[in-house]
């Protein structure tokens, strides 16, 4: 099998594929091959972590933990910070298992019955826990922090993980009772530093189907649980503002990190493509998908940054793409009054919205916000010119110029293979789905005799293909399309992917700009229930800083009709201290928003057309049950062409 080609010009290739059988997997997790053990899907990540361990600085220095006279005092243990929680283990006014314990207690009281996909009428943030083995951690975690004064900061941190990544003994299922029985034999490799790391893992918190819907409808809101959380990830941006987790993991191919922070106010990172290792991961599309933190502070989003990122160069060798060492990751904000003097902060004026299903050409995305959200983000200028930044319009990059944009939702055929046309993100996605065997995995899946005949047609309707011609879809048509990609149509693709990026930083530089300022959602979220649009007003370029693999953080700025507005910066790849500094300036000089909690709901009977049958088959080849614009990149173009006048 050829070697997968790097995702931008600064990517390695990886590695050539010669036993699937041996290596890691991303197949349906790791770098690529499908292995069945036993009667379970297996998941490997290689030489495990031995290589991955967290540094003993940074993130073991408690000079980057508030001193106790500065930590407020707040109502509930569980309303305490990632570093607040961290300063207060060390000090002994807390235990690990005290904290553990009062999240449990609130998952308990306030998630509702596990294993449901769909409404289950309270929030639905976690789909599985393991409560012992938590506790037993946790336990863990107070003896180490008894014994070694330089345990790292995370130590004893209940943190939970989305439903599609590997956490050992669990079944890892990316949204769908499809993959019941699909159980981790081993921890994914951020899982496996946070683990050394000395944190408490909970559980898997519940994703989108297939990790598909950026509205979502499984979870609720964490302000209002009839409201769409974001997704996919939507547990994991649901859990850290409801109370019911300390922090979360959770992964972003197109829009299912910053869709779940913004909804849900709180503080997420969409790291850079190659900053934090993927191995592990169940893939949608590789050279897109990374894994971040979200928690409600960005220094505690920072914290978890810090130690998930690195080399991971057997399992990702994506990771070998950032520079080594990787530049430190600020932990703390800056004193002074004007800590962002020096910066030049742009708000792109081309950066068009999609609101109600149409793409709004030509108009300033400003133009097109509700007014609370408008009155929001003009207060927001204020606040960052206030502290030292220029803030300034730009035109930024017109996606919709061919000029400029010759990849993204490009209508161009590079070519024709098996009868369906080749787009130029075609020609990357599917060239880099055919190398980690991403619908062969799922056939050996379905081959195993875990999943029910029923679960096999809806997982042959998901990943398979029907070519002109066919009568039904499968995998074997899928691997044909995705394998018979000529190397040259994936070149082609892969440079129109590199000028993209090269007129996006030139776009940035031309007017002196460091980074950008966005709002991902421009109105009040709609409700899971009611056939309205989740988002009626949103970015419709949400997947253009995966296609440049460009990073981006999400955080609260203030509350419009009881629910959160969230603003994002985002910038050039590896650029995650300077926008992440800045996100620390402006919460330690701005922390009424992050730091408001919402009120527990009171359980309620289950929306009807909100509970989705657990195998029934996507009305649409391909379309998730979990409905919504989509996460997957060539559905998410398909979508924005539709609906771009």
């Amino acid at each position: 099998m050829p070697s997968i080609e790097s995702p931008t010009s600064e990517s390695p290739a990886h590695a050539e594929v010669t036993d699937p059988a041996t290596i890691s997997r991303r197949a349906l997790l790791g770098t690529g091959g499908a292995v069945v053990a036993g009667t379970a899907l297996a998941f490997a990540t290689g030489t495990g972590t031995a290589a991955a361990s967290p540094s003993a600085s940074p993130t073991s220095d408690p000079a980057n933990l508030p001193a106790l006279r500065d930590i407020p005092h707040r109502a509930r243990l569980v309303d305490y910070e990632v570093v607040e929680l961290a300063a207060l283990l060390r000090a002994g006014r807390t235990t690990s298992v005290q904290i553990t314990q009062a999240y449990l207690d609130r998952i308990a009281a306030l998630n509702g019955p596990f294993e449901v996909y769909g409404d289950n009428g309270l929030y639905n943030a976690f789909v599985r826990i393991d409560a012992d083995a938590a506790l037993a951690a946790a336990r863990a975690a107070d003896k180490r922090l008894r014994h070694d004064g330089r345990a790292p900061l995370l130590c004893g941190i209940p943190i939970g993980v989305k439903d599609s990544v590997a956490v050992e003994g669990f079944s890892t299922q990316d949204g769908s009772a499809t993959f019941a029985g699909n159980i981790a034999l081993a921890d994914a490799t951020v899982v496996g530093r946070l683990r050394d790391a000395g944190a408490v893992v909970v559980g898997l918190t519940i994703c989108s189907a297939f990790s598909g819907s950026i509205t979502g409808t499984f979870a609720g809101n964490a302000w209002n649980k009839d409201y769409v959380p974001g997704g996919s990830s939507q547990g994991s941006g649901v859990a850290p503002i409801a109370r019911l987790i300390a922090a979360a993991i959770g992964e972003e191919t197109g829009g299912s990190i910053m869709c779940p922070s913004a909804a849900n106010g709180a503080s997420g990172i969409k790291p850079s493509l190659g900053t934090v290792s993927i191995a592990g991961l169940m893939p949608l599309s590789p050279g897109y998908d990374v894994l971040g933190p979200i928690t409600r502070s960005m220094r505690d989003s920072a914290l978890i940054l810090a130690t998930m990122l690195g080399l991971d160069a057997v399992n990702d060798p994506q990771t070998l793409s950032a520079p080594i060492p990787f530049p430190p990751i600020p932990l703390v904000a800056r004193r002074g009054r004007r800590p962002l003097a020096g910066l030049t902060i742009g708000i792109p004026q081309t950066d068009w919205m999609n609101v109600n299903g149409v793409v709004q050409v030509g108009v300033s995305p400003q133009a097109t916000y509700g007014a609370g959200h408008l009155d929001t983000f003009t207060r927001l200028v204020g606040q960052l010119r206030s502290l030292g930044a220029k803030v300034i319009e730009f035109p930024g990059l017109d996606i919709t110029d061919p000029q400029q944009n010759p990849y993204f939702a490009s209508s161009t055929v590079l070519a024709t293979v098996d009868g369906s046309p080749v787009s130029p993100s075609a020609a990357v996605v599917n060239a880099n789905r055919y190398e980690i065997r991403y619908a062969d995995a799922v056939a050996d899946f379905c081959a195993s005799g875990i999943p029910s005949a029923a679960a096999v047609a809806t997982l042959t309707s998901q990943y398979g293909r029907q070519a002109p011609g066919e009568t039904a879809r499968s995998f074997a048509s899928a691997d044909r399309f995705n394998g018979g990609i000529p190397a040259a149509v994936r070149y082609e693709g892969e440079q129109r992917r590199r000028t993209l990026i090269a007129n996006y930083t030139k776009a940035l530089a031309d007017h002196g700009v460091d980074f950008m300022v966005v709002l991902t959602l421009g109105d009040v979220i709609g409700k899971r229930a009611g056939g309205g649009p989740g988002f009626p007003n949103f970015r419709a370029y949400y997947q253009v800083p995966n296609a440049i693999a460009w990073p981006m953080v999400s955080f609260p700025v203030g509350y419009v009709s009881g629910l959160p507005v969230s603003a994002q910066f985002w910038g050039p790849r590896f650029s995650e201290p300077d926008i992440l500094q800045a996100a620390l300036d402006y919460q330690a000089n701005f922390p009424d928003y992050n730091h408001a909690a919402p009120t527990d709901p009171a359980a309620t009977a289950p929306a009807a057309k909100a509970k989705i049958a657990p195998q029934a088959i996507p009305a649409a080849p391909g379309a998730p049950e979990d409905p919504g614009p989509s996460n997957d990149p060539l559905i998410g173009e398909a979508m924005t062409r539709a609906a771009t006048p």
